[in-house]
């Protein structure tokens, strides 16, 4: 039976059908009947209103983005409802957070499911790198009849650049967390939350933890916003 927290997320191709529940009805019985019986707390639900061919995704970045907070599980009705391209899909397989199927109850989440989803991808990506080995082929054939191809337009690779590099993949890793609690920041916002202490006390009911696992304070949340790059301006304190 299903345990832990779960981050439903839930997509539609329409803003009509968003309105009128279309779709989105079936999607919640879905998810409803998945985590039937168990141990199971549903956190909360992000609702899309976007094609399954388009990759940029706020609510899907928001829903991942809770779940590597709370470190729970999304849940999504049918795969279909999540991406239709492998590109899409190997890079939720590589946002952190475990994601369950209710189409596929057979796959487990953890690394044994993303495993399974990195192979469902492969065949895609299969696919893809035989045009470019074909596209590669048909661009040798073009060289050798004389037609003029651009030059090659390597990375420089001085140790001026890999040093900078190297700087910003560190500050990358520091922001990462910022980036991860931000949203739920915001929906603090959303919901009145008006100052550090506020939203402190908002992401400690939501069961969102620092990075070392503790309590949120004031001072943690005015760390967060300080680490985001300055995206919004820090609230008081009180």
């Amino acid at each position: 039976m299903p345990s832990g927290s779960f981050i439903s997320y839930a997509r539609v191709s329409t803003a009509r059908q968003g309105q009128s529940g279309l779709g989105l009805d079936a999607q919640r019985e879905a998810v409803s009947r998945y985590l039937n019986g168990g141990d199971w707390k549903l956190l909360a639900e992000y609702v899309e209103i976007e094609s399954g061919r388009k990759s940029d995704r706020p609510q899907l970045a928001a829903a991942l983005a809770h779940c590597r907070a709370t470190k729970s599980t999304l849940i999504v009705a049918k795969l279909d409802r999540l991406a239709r391209n492998a590109a899409f899909l190997l890079t939720l397989i590589d946002s952190g957070a475990d994601v369950l199927f209710c189409d596929l109850p057979d796959l487990p989440a953890g690394p044994v499911g993303r495993f399974m989803l990195t192979q469902m991808a492969a065949v895609a990506e299969l696919e893809a790198g035989l045009i470019s080995q074909r596209t590669k082929a048909a661009l040798a054939a073009a060289k050798e009849r004389g037609v003029k191809l651009g030059g090659y337009r390597g990375e420089d690779r001085s140790m001026t650049v890999q040093r900078a590099r190297s700087a910003e993949i560190r500050g990358n890793q520091a922001r990462d967390r910022a980036e991860d609690v931000m949203p739920m920041i915001s929906l603090a916002r959303s919901r009145g939350a008006s100052s550090l202490r506020q939203i402190a006390e908002f992401l400690n009911e939501k069961g969102v933890k620092t990075a070392r696992g503790s309590e949120w304070q004031a001072n943690s949340v005015r760390r967060i916003l300080s680490l985001n790059d300055g995206r919004g301006k820090a609230p008081r304190s009180a």
